[in-house]
């Protein structure tokens, strides 16, 4: 007498079968990728540098894919609802999300975010990181780091530094500085980076830790005094210019950076493809050196490298707020 197959045997089978069809169809999906336009949603308005970088390289990747790269400016709450927006969309490579510095601080200053950055949303490719560059008002007596520090200390929370906005990248830079320096400045927050730059020149706030991009051409004609750069290095733009590390704040290294995600869950192949695609991208001369005019840094990591990166960013910027009690909300 014949046996028939227990019934945990079919399941099993059904379960082998269903898994292998999946496989093959998310290989399908992936190899045939793109086939239709893609949409790099930039989590910030529309003339800042997040949105100067997407539009320098999507022309590029644009030909490299073969499909259009459509920008979609999607600003607001530090690049949150950008961040939002492509952690939710479906995950097939064809909605792309082009963030900054804000991606790993955030979550160490929000305590109620609208999705959680490391489960929802994976890497692609570190492009870029520019540091910032203190400067001063040219009538402020402060012309060193060091200047600034003992003005600082002599006068705790007396001297006023401007940012672009309560936790952005400026002040965190500024709070960073602070921390490590041992002094207390006032915050003034602006509605942006432009704002601030704006009453700086024009005396009304004697301090910011400007972006390096807009703040270059008022260095250049002498209506910014500059201090220090906040990288780790030099800044190739700014020679001269020491670092702030090197001025007397060991270990002091505050980058902006732009980076690339996709949802969780889109295709390894199709996440390694457009890795690859955005680091010949960035190796192509006209684009290397319109980015390197801004004081950027061209990067081009793989996702595990941006991976890496952005977790050790996270934390430290939850250390700060933690220990500084600096909280949005």
């Amino acid at each position: 007498m014949r046996l028939s197959p227990a019934p945990w045997r079919n399941g099993f089978r059904a379960l082998i079968v269903g898994a292998t069809l999946l496989v093959s169809a998310i290989a399908a999906q992936a190899q045939g990728w793109p086939s239709r336009p893609i949409r790099l949603v930039v989590s910030y308005p529309p003339g800042g540098t997040v949105d100067a970088v997407a539009r320098i390289i999507a022309p590029p990747l644009s030909a490299r894919l073969g499909q259009p790269v459509v920008v979609d400016n999607r600003g607001g709450a530090g690049g949150a609802i950008g961040g939002d927006l492509v952690a939710k969309s479906p995950p097939d490579g064809y909605t792309v999300l082009l963030d900054a510095s804000n991606h790993a601080q955030n979550p160490a200053l929000r305590s109620k975010m609208p999705f959680d950055t490391l489960r929802d949303l994976a890497p692609v490719s570190l492009l870029i990181k520019v540091p910032n560059v203190l400067v001063v008002h040219p009538s402020a007596p402060i012309r060193s780091v060091q200047d600034l520090i003992a003005q600082a200390k002599a006068k705790p929370g007396e001297i006023n530094f401007a940012s672009s906005g309560n936790g952005s990248a400026q002040h965190l830079a500024a709070e960073q500085f602070d921390a490590m320096a041992g002094v207390r400045m006032t915050h003034v927050p602006y509605k942006g980076g432009g704002p601030a730059l704006a009453d700086v020149m024009a005396g009304q706030v004697p301090v910011f830790f400007g972006s390096l991009a807009s703040s270059l051409p008022y260095i250049q004609v002498g209506k910014l005094r500059p201090l220090a750069v906040t990288g780790k290095a030099r800044s190739a733009v700014l020679p001269q210019l020491p670092t702030i590390a090197e001025s007397g704040l060991p270990g002091y290294e505050v980058y902006e950076w732009n980076a690339v995600f996709v949802p969780t869950g889109t295709p390894a192949a199709v996440t390694a493809r457009l890795s690859k695609e955005l680091v010949a991208v960035l190796n192509e001369p006209d684009v290397r050196k319109r980015l390197e005019a801004t004081g950027a840094e061209v990067i081009g990591s793989n996702s595990a490298e941006l991976d890496a990166f952005r977790r050790a960013e996270m934390a430290k910027w939850r250390k700060l707020a933690q220990d500084n009690r600096i909280q949005m909300d």
